[in-house]
């Protein structure tokens, strides 16, 4: 089976669900979550199944720059959906169907760079893993910081829209980002402390600026969440370092492959 068919179906659900879910917030209506919900899954099966006939090659994964973007975006959209079903963050979700509309149409169309199978034991494997979830939780803080952001704006000017006129209110908001930030951190904890294990030549496997990176992201969502606890960030401070946080991991992880697959060639 080719991955086209699954790759724009799956783009349509997700512009259908963007679109449907546009709607509603215009009309200010909360709309049928069930539906949203469903239209979601449903896109991200099919999203899941492209990815797996895009990635394997018989010899290993291929987990190039569009399609590694492909698959963090689909873990942020499992993870997104998978909080809905216990907390109102389905609002995240207008911003997340885009991405995964995006991602998996460039994943499908956009030419592949030098990069090799992945074929290393199951530690390595576990370290993939552990990165991509943490990427994935730490997205999702990010979006949830850019609708506290909105949110606190259109409160401050006394002209909230249809979508803030649904949202929680601003406290809630707020607790859930740093719910978001607490699990992102801890994901990236154990992603560092992997690699650490099972890694064993950073400047051989061209990981070391990718490390580096991630630590000083590390410690930026580790200074804002001591912040937090013990000072009471929040509002544009706490975003401000939020949004710091998270270019140091996307550069870290998105700019060596960048730079590794379409610059260097290697």
């Amino acid at each position: 089976m080719q991955p086209l068919l699954p790759s724009l179906a799956a783009a349509g659900l997700y512009i259908g669900a963007t679109l449907y879910q546009g709607l509603q917030l215009r009309q200010r209506s909360l709309g049928n979550k069930h539906l949203l919900l469903f239209l979601g899954v449903l896109a991200l099966l099919l999203h899941g199944s492209s990815l797996c006939l895009q990635m394997y090659d018989g010899n290993g994964l291929v987990l190039d720059f569009f399609k590694a973007a492909s698959l963090i975006a689909a873990a942020v959209i499992l993870l997104t959906l998978l909080a809905c079903l216990r907390i109102p963050v389905e609002n995240l979700l207008l911003l997340l169907f885009p991405l995964g509309f995006l991602t998996v149409l460039l994943a499908e169309f956009m030419p592949s760079g030098t990069t090799r199978a992945i074929t290393e034991a199951p530690g390595i494997l576990a370290h993939i893993l552990l990165s991509i979830t943490a990427y994935g939780m730490l997205t999702i803080a990010v979006f949830q910081s850019l609708l506290v952001l909105l949110q606190d704006h259109q409160l401050k000017h006394k002209h909230p829209s249809g979508l803030i006129r649904n949202f929680p209110p601003l406290q809630t908001m707020e607790s859930l980002l740093f719910g978001f930030l607490w699990a992102g951190w801890a994901l990236l904890s154990l992603s560092l402390l992997s690699g650490a294990l099972f890694i064993e030549d950073l400047l051989a496997q061209h990981l070391a600026h990718k490390t580096i990176l991630s630590l000083f992201a590390w410690i930026v969502f580790a200074v804002l969440l001591w912040g937090r606890h013990q000072l009471g960030w929040r509002g544009h401070k706490a975003i401000r370092w939020t949004l710091a946080g998270f270019c140091l991991l996307m550069l870290a992880y998105f700019g060596s492959k960048l730079v590794r697959e379409f610059i260097l060639h290697i």
